[in-house]
């Protein structure tokens, strides 16, 4: 299922560059969050051990360190010849089930472990629909809806990326849906997370950073310094390349309450992945014009559960009032009549070095997408101050 190392979201490698030179003694734990509570069939923890292992034997090629090098200028060359030595270590991973319910938990060092997620979760949804045999859309079908919103967000005048590698229906589907939105959507259409997708079709691999960043910061350097700092050695590693900054790790308004002057001009926008989008863009676009930052200038990123009328909608709301840009997931990947999973990989613990393991959250501004321990998220409410 997982035939390459790229075979996975450009952030992923972009953070691990930074935790190599920024963290490489900490360590962190991960789980598997089933949203849906969704039953797993017998015999599935034993297959996905399986593909785990299977994982070990993946090498970056030669070609794709050159694609790396030559296509990614922000990304050293001690990076890229960390990533070929490279390999994944199927002991940073348990799996188990009982009852249909699938436990995954992953624990390592952070430069290495940062790279399980989203093959994991690829590996996991692609299976559940393997064993459970639904029955999906013809090919045709599934090209011609492709195509159909490729077309409709040429004609909205909109910039859409595929953002849907961990929920896909499978690596063929995804690879069929970047080829259709390549081909169909040449306005709109701007690249994919996936590396190895980006560089099959000769496009752009788009991803910056993921919760994970701030939620590492927040345990080591503690709640209230965790956005500024993320966002400061962001810059610190990336000199103003990769510039779209997550604003929903410890809910949107603590966020706009750190992101300063100097932050908002240092990055070329924002990206939301939780709430109400219509109200974002307006706090969004607010927030600039109160720094004196012409809003047209930024850009926010949508990425939050999209489909192409959730995306006219938000387009028609900030038509000439912000540059915005749209990251799709699920709907795209996994749209081929079957209901795909709702699961996530979250980063639970973390150890900075020196320090003792320290529980880690998300205080999403959807309810439904908070994670971590009900204490630590206690803490955090009274530290910030935030009420819901």
């Amino acid at each position: 299922m997982i035939s390459s190392i790229l075979d996975n979201d450009f952030y992923k490698f972009t953070m691990q560059n930074a935790v190599i030179k920024m963290f490489p003694r900490a360590i962190v734990r991960y789980e598997f969050i089933n949203r849906d509570n969704t039953k797993f069939p017998d015999g599935f923890d034993n297959e996905l051990k399986t593909y785990i292992n299977n994982m070990s034997k993946l090498r970056l090629t030669p070609s794709e360190q050159q694609f790396l090098s030559e296509k990614y200028y922000f990304l050293p060359p001690t990076y890229v010849d960390f990533l070929k030595g490279y390999v994944y270590n199927p002991d940073e991973v348990s799996v188990s089930m009982k009852n249909g319910e699938l436990k995954i938990f992953i624990e390592g060092y952070w430069y290495r472990t940062i790279l399980w997620e989203v093959p994991l979760l690829a590996i996991v949804s692609e299976l559940y629909f393997i064993k459970t045999k639904q029955k999906i859309f013809d090919k045709n079908k599934i090209i011609d809806i492709a195509r159909q919103k490729a077309l409709r967000f040429n004609k909205l005048g909109v910039k859409v990326a595929d953002f849907g590698t961990r929920r896909r229906f499978s690596f063929n589907n995804q690879d069929l849906i970047v080829r259709e939105m390549s081909n169909y959507g040449k306005e709109a259409f701007t690249g994919t997370s996936n590396v190895i997708l980006a560089k099959k079709h000769n496009i752009s691999a788009i991803g910056t950073h993921a919760h994970e960043w701030f939620m590492f910061h927040s345990a080591k350097y503690g709640y209230k310094m965790a956005n500024k700092l993320s966002l400061e050695h962001w810059v610190d590693i990336y000199r103003g390349d990769l510039g779209i900054a997550l604003s929903d790790t410890f809910t949107s308004p603590v966020f706009f309450k750190d992101f300063d002057t100097k932050l908002a001009k240092l990055f070329d926008g924002i990206r939301q992945d939780s709430g109400d989008p219509l109200k974002f863009a307006d706090k969004t676009i607010n927030h600039y014009k109160k720094l004196n930052i012409n809003p047209l200038s930024k850009t926010i990123i949508f990425s939050d559960s999209l489909n192409p009328d959730k995306v006219e909608e938000i387009a028609n709301y900030c038509k000439d009032k912000i540059k915005i840009s749209f990251g799709i997931g699920t709907n795209l990947t996994n749209d081929v009549g079957v209901r795909p999973l709702n699961i996530v990989i979250k980063m639970t613990g973390a150890k900075p070095e020196g320090q003792n393991w320290i529980n880690t959250i998300k205080l999403s501004d959807d309810l439904g997408k908070i994670t971590g321990e009900n204490n630590a998220i206690k803490l955090c409410k009274d530290v910030l101050g935030i009420k819901h």
